[in-house]
């Protein structure tokens, strides 16, 4: 079963000189591969899938069916969460910019974008409470309003690839100066 979230389209590779090298500006991409932090814990969870839902047809032939209900509802509860955080990240099209989060996504469109740009700040270390000195890729919406950093380059995708961070941040930069009026 292709999974095409997973990686990101392979022109980017073929490429390298072209920021917005698609035909079909329309459809919604994400810029970049994910992550090993990303990928390595989507296939924890998956592998954890597996066991629950092992146990799951072990409990059916043993005729508990109220306990192999409830692993069956855990295993595609970690399913759904594993593919989710799988999923997580920026996607650009012609229409604007959308951020997957785990539990929430928002699309801006161009028009309300008033700059993206990458400053020094302090970032979060894996999305946990910790924060280092890092790279982010900030949206500055129009209007008053705090920056939203879109990328870090110590999130899950980019910790220890500041290469793919930058090469990430300058195509979503190319998206926004392509699209945004004027």
């Amino acid at each position: 079963m292709p999974l095409p979230f997973l990686t990101a389209d392979r022109a980017f590779d073929a490429n390298e000189d072209v920021a917005l090298p698609f035909d079909d500006h329309d459809q919604w991409r994400r810029p970049y591969r994910p992550g090993p932090w990303r990928v390595g814990t989507g296939a924890v969870l998956l592998l954890f899938a597996s066991f629950v839902l092992l146990a799951a047809m072990i409990i059916v032939f043993a005729g508990a069916l109220s306990g192999a209900l409830v692993c069956l509802l855990l295993g595609l509860a970690v399913i759904a969460a594993a593919l989710r955080l799988l999923r997580m990240g920026v996607w650009v099209s012609r229409h604007g910019l959308r951020r997957v989060g785990f539990l929430r996504t928002s699309t801006v469109a161009w028009n309300r974008i008033s700059s993206v740009r990458t400053a020094q700040q302090p970032v979060r270390w894996l999305g946990l409470p910790r924060t280092v000195q890092g790279q982010a890729l900030l949206l500055v919406r129009q209007g008053p309003g705090e920056p939203i950093a879109l990328l870090t380059d110590h999130n899950a995708d980019f910790l220890g690839r500041v290469e793919a961070f930058d090469r990430a941040a300058d195509t979503v930069e190319a998206w926004g100066s392509q699209y945004r009026p004027s």
